[in-house]
Formats: structure tokens, C-alpha cells, sequence
């Protein structure tokens, strides 16, 4: 069944960004699928990627007003870890994991640039 396989994270501050996603993407396992020329890093786990750019169009990165990507984990435990990973490394924490409806764990924070994350785990 098709699924969501990539998404994008623009940064106004390449190295500082970078800094951060080694740290909190390698902590699961996720490592540099490739440097770009203009400064950007793709990260991946060898199914998914996450890419920490700057915009395309030259212009400001901005955080989405809505946007979110989340991290899906197998286990409360393991989910709690990356959110309090992610704070550790300077985010800002937008909501503790915790149960949000019955059988779904949810944590939430902004990466230093304001990009929304989350760690879920449903079941």
C-alpha cells in the first residue's frame, strides 16, 4: 500500500538544523542519505527521508501554520525517548507524550527552526 515516503524541513540556519537532526535522527537509527550542494543534509532509515534545506526559491524558511511530520514508534517507551531526546537538543515541547485517545500515544515539539514533530505510537 503506497505511503508517505519523504518530507522536507527548511532551515534558516543549515548548520545549527544539522546539528540537531544528526543528534535526534541518529539517536533511531536514521543516518545521512546524502550532503547537497546547497548546504541541505536528506537523512534516512533506508525506507523513509526527512530533508533539512533551504527553501528552493531563495527566499526565508518558515514553519508551516498546520504542518506536522511525525515519527511513528513501536513502543511508548521508545517514543517518549526521541520526544525527550528532541528537548534535550533545544526543542521546544508542544505537548508530553501522553494518551490522546484510546491506544494512541502522542508527543509533540518544534525543532529550533519552529518545524512541528511529532512521535506517535497507535496501538
Amino acid at each position: 500500500m503506497p505511503g508517505i515516503s519523504y518530507a522536507t524541513i527548511g532551515s534558516n540556519d543549515l548548520e545549527k538544523a544539522k546539528a540537531f537532526y544528526d543528534e535526534l535522527l541518529g539517536s533511531i537509527g536514521w543516518g545521512t542519505a546524502m550532503d547537497l550542494p546547497t548546504g541541505g543534509r536528506i537523512y534516512g532509515d533506508g525506507a523513509s527521508m526527512l530533508g533539512v534545506l533551504s527553501p528552493y526559491d531563495g527566499g526565508a524558511a518558515s514553519a508551516g501554520n498546520g504542518t506536522m511530520i511525525g515519527f511513528s514508534f513501536d513502543s511508548v517507551e521508545a517514543l517518549a525517548r526521541f520526544h525527550a531526546r528532541a528537548l534535550a537538543l533545544g526543542a521546544t515541547n508542544e505537548g508530553d507524550p501522553g494518551e490522546r485517545m484510546p491506544g494512541a500515544c502522542f508527543g509533540y515539539f518544534r525543532d529550533p527552526d519552529g518545524n512541528k514533530l511529532c512521535a506517535y505510537r497507535i496501538g
